[in-house]
């Protein structure tokens, strides 16, 4: 009988489905592994028992996704399915539609490096517009040809331990029909559960979201769920879903983006032009003078020219990025509007009415231009600047043009022009524009695959032991010269100059890898006359949102606007905050705390100066997290019900 059942339709589907379990947990070992740093220093046995739990929810619920058509064929209480030919079929398609999933499993252990996250769907828009996107996968292929290794054995291991019903066993009778039906009738059942995550009637389906019950960490969540997961349930999922935490006037009163200035005080740079120069990958950790107290404080950081800008500019101590990837950075900085649940770009909200720091200036008479060394329509930066008002785009079209450049010899053979020829083209444009102006640009050197041009290939090395700090020197260098010419430009003692990061990268200390390190990024303002005190504020809490606020004070701008962030110049340290979704997971900096909520309840409070590692959990033991949590659900209502109403302008 035991050998029978094995034989049989059942206990085929059974043992292979137990095959696939197999599989699909050896990639997210492989995940586990490439990713080695980020989750290894935090693991105890408790929390890998409760990762193994999370992971078989998961697994479970996304393996009969995946396998629901082969379960059924399989099952089907029809007795012309069983010959030799139709299992055959069974046998390819069951292999072929798990090894998508292990396809996707394993290319999101590389591409989790800079996103933090499993993908969703939203991965296909975000590269959709992307000539290149097959040049750098195939070169992914190359760095990580043990992933492809890895991939090639289980999907052998797939084909080679699949289990072939015996159509010998078979009498075909009542008794065929009867099994076949009834475990058809059982797996329905089950399989919802499985798919749902929960037996318990009147819960809701598990999202990606659900992760979180079985790590510390958000960022911890990308081990225990997979990709395939996590595609399948962000299709067609409306990205902002507006939350009922507290009544329109309760809302106004806690919280409100609307910003409106009334004065223009001592600090007005009215007239000045402003540089936003957004410098791919610049994260807090490269720069010396803002990590004193790493390695015995013999650390010295890889950009040596920001560190002697800063002897001149006015940062902060705490400043952080709203976002993980490059197209999370644009809005944030020139529109105040940061990255929740999806990015901007992506969603159906970036048809609404959106201003910028472009399009309020445009009113005051500043002419505008957006410089960025990709293909035009590279990331959707040309489709946003445009949307905000930008007078003049120039990207990789326009630098080709120009003859006083060597064209698409200066491509980096990936994403875009290489730095230090791109930021002199950029002078090159500042210099035809009127003044006053505002001039924005968005490097990309300093951005995987780690690469710098040939000339600089044996004097620039991987010193630090990670492959972007080679970059990061380069655009250093490239940033360097670009300060060196402007300098003698006749605009430049009249300009405020902005450089900050779009997101972290590559880390090599814990205290960059944790929850809130991960958005450590530097957030510099410089004026070459002088007018701001050279400081670093150890005080304020300083976002990418509070660019486009802090510069509009400076301005003079007394207009209404909104923003989703600080006046750096103008609002009281104890006010400022900053705000980041991880994972599914909010999360907001205020005073001297660290507050991360899931949607309905704060899973984790930290003393982040002190704490630096964020090992101690303060949740429900401290009088300011009500008070934190309450300011954190505004901010999320906001946000949500002004992205669905389409009211992201002050007249809305």
């Amino acid at each position: 009988m035991w050998k029978k059942w094995i034989h049989s339709n059942i206990g085929a589907a059974v043992l292979n489905m137990l095959v696939a379990y197999l599989v699909w947990m050896l990639s997210r070992v492989a995940f586990f592994m490439e990713n080695w740093s980020t989750f290894a220093p935090y693991m105890s046995w408790s929390l890998f028992k409760s990762m193994l739990h999370g992971a078989l929810v998961f697994d479970t619920s996304a393996l009969l996704y995946v396998n629901s058509l082969y379960l059924v064929l399989m099952l089907l209480p029809l007795h012309l399915k069983e010959r030799s030919g139709f299992h055959k079929g069974l046998k390819w398609l069951f292999v072929a539609t798990n090894a998508v999933g292990l396809a996707m499993n394993l290319m999101d252990a590389v591409y989790f490096q800079y996103t933090g996250r499993r993908s969703t769907v939203s991965v296909f828009t975000e590269f959709a517009a992307e000539g290149n996107i097959t040049s750098i996968i195939l070169t992914e292929f190359v760095h990580h040809w043990y992933l492809v290794l890895a991939f090639g054995a289980l999907v052998y291991t797939l084909w080679r331990c699949y289990t072939r019903p015996r159509l010998d066993v078979y009498r075909f009778g009542h008794q065929y029909y009867l099994s076949q039906l009834i475990a058809l009738l059982v797996m329905i059942p089950l399989s919802i559960v499985g798919i749902r995550g929960s037996v318990t009637a009147g819960t809701r389906p598990m999202t990606i979201s659900n992760a979180n019950q079985f790590v510390n960490r958000p960022v911890e969540a990308s081990v225990v769920l997979n990709t395939p997961f996590s595609m399948i349930r962000s299709i067609g999922k409306k990205p902002f879903v507006t939350p009922h935490y507290m009544s329109p006037d309760q809302l106004e009163a806690t919280y409100s983006p609307i910003h409106s200035h009334s004065t223009v005080d001592q600090l007005s740079h009215k007239g000045k032009n402003v540089v936003i120069l957004i410098v791919e990958s610049m994260g807090k950790e490269y720069i010396g003078s803002l990590n004193r107290d790493l390695d015995g404080g013999q650390y010295e950081g890889y950009m040596p020219f920001i560190d002697s800008l800063l002897t001149r500019s006015h940062t902060f101590q705490y400043s952080y990025a709203n976002g993980r990837i490059s197209m999370d950075a644009m809005p944030s900085i020139l529109s105040g509007l940061p990255m929740m649940v999806e990015p901007f770009f992506l969603t159906p909200a970036s048809l609404n009415d959106v201003e910028g720091i472009s399009s309020i200036l445009g009113r005051e008479g500043y002419s505008s231009a957006f410089f960025h060394g990709g293909h035009n329509i590279s990331m959707g930066f040309s489709a946003f600047a445009h949307s905000i008002g930008y007078q003049r785009y120039y990207g990789l079209d326009e630098y080709c043009k120009s003859t006083k450049y060597g064209g698409m010899d200066d491509f980096d053979g990936k994403w875009a022009i290489w730095d230090e020829p791109f930021l002199q083209f950029t002078l090159d444009g500042i210099d035809q524009m009127k003044q006053p102006f505002l001039a924005t640009v968005f490097t990309a050197s300093s951005h995987h695959p780690y690469n710098v041009p040939e000339q600089y290939r044996d004097s620039l090395k991987d010193e630090g032991g990670q492959p972007i700090h080679k970059c990061v020197r380069y655009t250093d260098m490239a940033l360097r010269r670009f300060f060196e010419r402007a300098s003698h430009e006749p605009w430049y003692q009249n300009t405020i100059f902005v450089l900050v990061a779009d997101h972290t990268n590559q880390t090599s200390h814990d205290v960059y890898k944790n929850d809130l390190g991960l958005y450590s990024i530097p957030i510099i303002f410089f004026t070459p006359d002088g007018s701001l005190p050279p400081m670093l504020d150890q005080t304020m809490i300083a976002q990418q949102t509070d660019i486009t606020p802090s510069l509009l004070h400076l301005l003079g701008y007394d207009k209404p606007y909104l923003a989703f962030g600080n006046d750096l110049f103008g609002d009281e340290p104890g006010q400022t905050w900053a705000f980041s979704y991880n994972a599914g997971i909010y999360q907001l900096v205020k005073g001297e705390l660290m507050l991360q909520f899931d949607g309905e309840k704060t899973i984790a409070v930290y003393r982040f100066k002190t704490d630096k590692l964020l090992k101690t959990n303060l949740v429900n033991q401290l009088p300011e997290q009500q008070e934190m949590e309450r300011f954190l659900k505004a901010i999320i209502q906001q946000y949500m019900s002004r992205m669905n109403d389409n009211r992201l302008t002050p007249s809305r």
